[in-house]
């Protein structure tokens, strides 16, 4: 990953992307200069895919995140979002154990006394998948003082079904798709 240009981003972190240009607020998708996933990322999808879980994964973005305390990296509770991601986030932690905390607003169940929030230790070489409620009703979040030391993760993300079959942009879905899963890609500049 350190041989591509690392890109400064919000919160102390830096990213590499490889996916289609975004905008969320006009749900606007441009392929733009994407090219696919990196190539070293071939072997690690195929892998993943083999897990009962994911047997129907098929990403369509890579987001490579480095974390640094020098830097004060975090990130804020959070969704990702779901117009365009689809059920599963998948982040491997490379480098660093660190902490994810999930968090949510309103309580569970009769707890209903306001903010849940749990802690959970992601190993270094560890893989995370986010679906159902943990990706849908939980925010998650990784805390500034819980990045000992740098932290570098790959988060996959999948296409939500408006852009798969039957779906009202599912030409465009196919279509980067299609680019994802060649793996000829380079990171993007925003």
């Amino acid at each position: 990953m350190d041989q591509n240009i690392w890109r400064e981003s919000q919160s102390g972190r830096r990213k590499q992307d490889f996916g289609p240009k975004v905008n969320f607020k006009k749900r606007r998708v441009r392929i733009g200069g994407f090219s696919g996933l990196p190539a070293v990322s071939h072997k690690l999808v195929d892998r993943m895919t083999k897990e009962p879980m994911l047997a129907g994964f098929r990403p369509v973005e890579q987001c490579n995140l480095d974390y640094d305390p020098k830097r004060g990296s975090a990130i804020d509770p959070h969704f990702d979002d779901n117009w365009l991601w689809g059920e599963h986030l998948v982040t491997i932690n490379l480098l660093s154990d660190t902490v994810v905390t999930m968090s949510l607003d309103e309580g569970w169940g009769d707890m209903n006394q306001g903010e849940i929030s749990v802690a959970i230790n992601l190993p270094r070489r560890c893989l995370i998948v986010l679906y159902g409620e943990a990706r849908y009703r939980w925010k998650h979040a990784i805390h500034r003082k819980d990045i000992q030391s740098r932290r570098v993760c790959s988060t996959f993300r999948e296409l939500s079904a408006e852009f798969l079959e039957g779906g009202e942009q599912e030409k465009l879905g196919l279509e980067l798709l299609d680019i994802a899963l060649r793996f000829n890609g380079v990171p993007i500049s925003n």
